[in-house]
C-alpha cells in the first residue's frame, strides 16, 4: 500500500472508531432534535473541546445501532423534506463553544453542488431525485495560535433509499475522476482519497452506507496545505455529511473531533426522526 493510501486508511479508521464510540454511548438515550454527499456513522455529541481526541470504541459499540426505517415517516413532498431537514441539521451548539456561525450561514435551498468535467465545483438546480437539501456553514475563529477553521454540515433528502444510496457511489466516482478539485476561486482540495463501507463492513456499525474522504485544503487566504476531511452517512432516503477544512496550528485530531461530533449528532437525529420505535 502506498504511503498516501495508508495515511487515508488511518484517517478513516480514526473517524470510524470515534463514531462507533459515540454511538455506543448514545444508543440507549435520546438526543434533542434540531438542526454534500452520502455515508457515515451515528452517535450523540462528543464530550470535550475540539482539541480532545474521540474516545476508543468499547466492546458494546459493535452492537447494532441502525434501526429499521419507518417508511410511513418518509417525506413525500419538498415541504415535508424541508421540515425533516430542520429536525436533523445541527446548529453551532452541537460542535462546541468555540464554534460560531459563518457568513453566509445557510446555502440556497434551490441549488445543488455539481462537480464539472474540469474538476471545478459549481451549483445547479436540484436534480429530480432530491426533494430538499441544506448546508450550514460554521467556523472556529483564528485565535490561540491557529488560523480560521471551516466546518460545513449538509443534509439531503432524496425520494427514496435507492437514490440516497447512489449519492455515495457518485462521491467515489468524483474522487477517482478528480483527486484535485477547485471549490471556488482561491480554494482547492488536493490529493483526495476516499473509502466507502456498507453497514457491517469494517468498523461501520452506525450507518447504512459510510463514506469518508480526506486530503489537503489550500486557500489563498489561509495558505496550506492543511488537513481536509469529509464524512458522510445514509439512513433511508437521507444523507448527512460534515466537511472540515483545517488551518495552521489546528491539529488533525482536533479537526477529526469536530467532524465526528457533527456527523454523529445528525445521524442520531435522522434515526430518531425516521426509525421505527423499539419494542
Amino acid at each position: 500500500m502506498t504511503q498516501r493510501g495508508s495515511s487515508a486508511l488511518r484517517t478513516f479508521g480514526c473517524l470510524a472508531a470515534g463514531l462507533l464510540a459515540l454511538a455506543g454511548c448514545s444508543s440507549g438515550g435520546g438526543g434533542k432534535s434540531g438542526g454534500e454527499r452520502t455515508p457515515s456513522a451515528t452517535a450523540s455529541t462528543a464530550a470535550g473541546t475540539p482539541g480532545t481526541p474521540a474516545p476508543a470504541p468499547s466492546a458494546t459499540a459493535a452492537a447494532p445501532l441502525v434501526p429499521d426505517l419507518d417508511e410511513s415517516k418518509q417525506p413525500r413532498t419538498a415541504a415535508e423534506a424541508r421540515a425533516l431537514i430542520g429536525r436533523i441539521v445541527i446548529g453551532q451548539e452541537s460542535l462546541g463553544p468555540e464554534v460560531v456561525r459563518a457568513t453566509p450561514f445557510e446555502s440556497n435551498p434551490a441549488r445543488w453542488p455539481v462537480l464539472g468535467e474540469d474538476c471545478v465545483w459549481q451549483t445547479a438546480g436540484l436534480p429530480e431525485d432530491v426533494l430538499a437539501t441544506s448546508t450550514r456553514y460554521f467556523q472556529v475563529p483564528a485565535k490561540d495560535g491557529h488560523g480560521l477553521v471551516r466546518i460545513n454540515a449538509t443534509v439531503t433528502v432524496h425520494r427514496n433509499r435507492q437514490e440516497s444510496g447512489w449519492e455515495t457511489a457518485h462521491a467515489m466516482e468524483e474522487i477517482l475522476r478528480c483527486p484535485d478539485q477547485r471549490l471556488r476561486a482561491g480554494e482547492e482540495l488536493k490529493g483526495l482519497i476516499g473509502f466507502s463501507l456498507y453497514q457491517g463492513q469494517g468498523l461501520n456499525g452506525w450507518t447504512e452506507d459510510a463514506f469518508t474522504e480526506s486530503g489537503e485544503y489550500v486557500s489563498k487566504e489561509g495558505g496550506g496545505p492543511h488537513p481536509y476531511l469529509w464524512s458522510q452517512g445514509q439512513f433511508g432516503p437521507v444523507t448527512i455529511a460534515v466537511a472540515g477544512k483545517g488551518a495552521e496550528g489546528f491539529t488533525s485530531e482536533a479537526l477529526n473531533t469536530l467532524v465526528v461530533q457533527g456527523t454523529a449528532r445528525m445521524m442520531l437525529q435522522a434515526k430518531q426522526a425516521l426509525g421505527k420505535a423499539a419494542g
